[in-house]
């Protein structure tokens, strides 16, 4: 029996929120957030995110807490499992990428290097 497919993102309560919130303050028409990956920083990647109208054409669609993600494909193997948060500390409110697949951070908060999923997160193991 095949096991069932593992979802690429959630969101927790707060991070659902905040979205919705901000797509709601929106001017133009936003279909979702877009996540994804890129190289940079001192650690090697950066997440990203930006509001959408809709999904590029690969893009992976995860429907959480009644926020819609588009999860980039070429970032889907390293956010594979992952929890996006909200926080609210004394000095900064932010996004954090709860990420399985996140082996180090730059001091800065900022930078991560993340490696690809493993086999035995996709199913396949």
């Amino acid at each position: 029996m095949p096991l069932p497919k593992m979802q690429a993102m959630r969101l927790t309560d707060a991070a659902a929120d905040r979205v919705k919130a901000l797509m709601a303050g929106s001017a133009t028409g936003v279909g979702g957030l877009r996540v994804g990956v890129k190289k940079g920083g001192c650690a090697g990647m950066e997440y990203t995110m930006e509001f959408v109208a809709e999904p590029a054409r690969f893009d992976e669609v995860v429907e959480d807490k009644g926020v819609k993600l588009f999860i980039d494909a070429k970032a889907v193997l390293y956010l594979l499992g992952t929890e996006m948060d909200f926080v609210t500390d004394k000095l900064a409110s932010k996004f954090v990428f709860n990420n399985p697949n996140q082996t180090s951070a730059c001091g800065c908060g900022e930078s991560v290097e993340i490696a690809p999923a493993k086999p035995e997160m996709l199913g396949a193991g």
